[in-house]
């Protein structure tokens, strides 16, 4: 499911939006989930970082959409932006907060379906790099190579990584399971590890970023292995 946010305060031309993604969505086979901002301001104000790809209108009351997305860069530095104008000059303005493209007003289908098209070449690229975990209140967006490792401490999951450690409401095994065929592997049933980030294995642990993970017997020749795979060792 992508997310789409759409900051547009005409409704014809939201509503027109809105056809076309529902359009391009049945050709392409993908789904999308939508939600319309009437201007900027509502935006940043109800702006948490789990949308994929913003389309944002440049003249809106209260607050314009280049105003707005040097906001929604400050909180989320990774989301697509794609500027929805009449002018074309705009679209050099939009380097200035990393927009991605613009797209023309009047809006024809086939310009919108290419600019789309575009911007979820770079969703799934993003996708591929990062994960959204959910906490308490919302969700939070982290850098894969940036984790370092999970545990479990009581119902409670904590994720540490490069930005500082996150407190998640998911479960260790969901964060696992999002995580499969990324580079983790569990030394024991309380953590998950990035095995790119395993410094040594001493004295029966796991040593990642400076911190000592115990090994379990039960999981020792798995991780191991996985470890080895990872970085190119030597196999026990």
């Amino acid at each position: 499911m992508i997310r789409i946010a759409v900051a547009e305060d005409d409704p014809q031309c939201f509503a027109q939006m809105e056809q076309y993604i529902g359009q391009y969505g049945r050709e392409s086979g993908r789904a999308f989930h939508i939600t319309r901002f009437e201007n900027g301001e509502d935006l940043v104000e109800q702006y948490r970082p789990d949308f994929d790809l913003i389309l944002m209108d440049v003249e809106m009351p209260f607050m314009d959409g280049m105003t707005a997305a040097g906001y929604v860069r400050r909180m989320d530095p990774e989301v697509v932006i794609v500027f929805v104008t009449n002018l074309a000059q705009y679209a050099i303005q939009g380097y200035s907060v990393n927009a991605l493209d613009y797209i023309l007003k009047p809006i024809s289908y086939f310009s919108f379906s290419q600019r789309l098209g575009r911007a979820l070449g770079y969703v799934r690229r993003r996708e591929a790099d990062y994960i959204t975990v959910p906490v308490k209140g919302g969700v939070v967006k982290l850098e894969v190579d940036g984790i370092y490792y999970a545990e479990r401490l009581g119902r409670h999951l904590m994720v540490h990584t490069r930005t500082g450690a996150h407190s998640s409401t998911a479960t260790l095994q969901q964060l696992e399971e999002g995580l499969a065929g990324r580079g983790f592997a569990r030394c024991n049933k309380g953590y998950l590890v990035n095995l790119e980030h395993v410094d040594a294995v001493r004295d029966g642990c796991a040593v990642v970023h400076g911190d000592r993970l115990l090994i379990s017997r039960g999981r020792r020749g798995a991780f191991l292995e996985a470890l080895a795979d990872c970085v190119g060792g030597i196999k026990p």
